[in-house]
């Protein structure tokens, strides 16, 4: 009736400017970046950085942490993993939103355009979170919060098309098929 109209004339006024997904775009210069070996998941001394330690660096990349392991530095003494290479531009790239999984198909094949001519990258990385707190987590479990609300997965993308695919949930969840 006249109630129903009248609150899908206010979603589609108030909501939909809501679902449009908000993208932001940042360039880091002279960025440190780990050494990466598509065919080496744990890493060799001297030679090229493991997928946690990879892991870990995309965490402090992606919160702007800085990563110069100053002692004067109280929020962060963290610094990229050995062996680094400094990369004198990146872009980072946020889309906020809810985002299906055909965009993020989607997203994966133009960013592979990368390692099309000129070859610039050597790798690339795209992390899709669930919200924090999100009633579903993987399968048709319920997903448990708890502390972080841990949920997401993270492609590590290659010049050879090789990729790692890396994925995280709380402790409590279900762990992903």
């Amino acid at each position: 009736g006249a109630e129903g109209s009248t609150l899908m004339s206010y979603f589609s006024k108030n909501q939909i400017q809501a679902l449009k997904p908000k993208i932001t775009f940042s360039t880091l210069r002279d960025l440190h970046c780990p050494v990466l070996q598509s065919n080496d998941l744990q890493g060799k001394p001297e030679e090229s950085c493991s997928t946690e330690e990879l892991f870990e660096w995309l965490g402090a990349i992606m919160n702007q942490v800085s990563l110069d392991n100053k002692s004067s530095n109280f929020l962060s003494t963290y610094c990229c993993p050995e062996p680094n290479t400094v990369v004198e531009k990146a872009f980072l790239c946020t889309i906020t939103g809810f985002i299906i999984p055909e965009k993020i198909i989607q997203l994966l094949e133009q960013l592979c355009c990368y390692f099309g001519e000129p070859k610039l990258a050597y790798w690339l990385t795209l992390t899709v979170h669930g919200f924090a707190d999100s009633p579903v987590s993987w399968r048709e479990s319920e997903h448990g919060f708890h502390k972080g609300g841990e949920n997401l997965y993270n492609f590590v993308i290659f010049r050879n098309l090789d990729y790692w695919l890396q994925m995280a949930v709380g402790a409590h969840d279900d762990c992903p098929p």
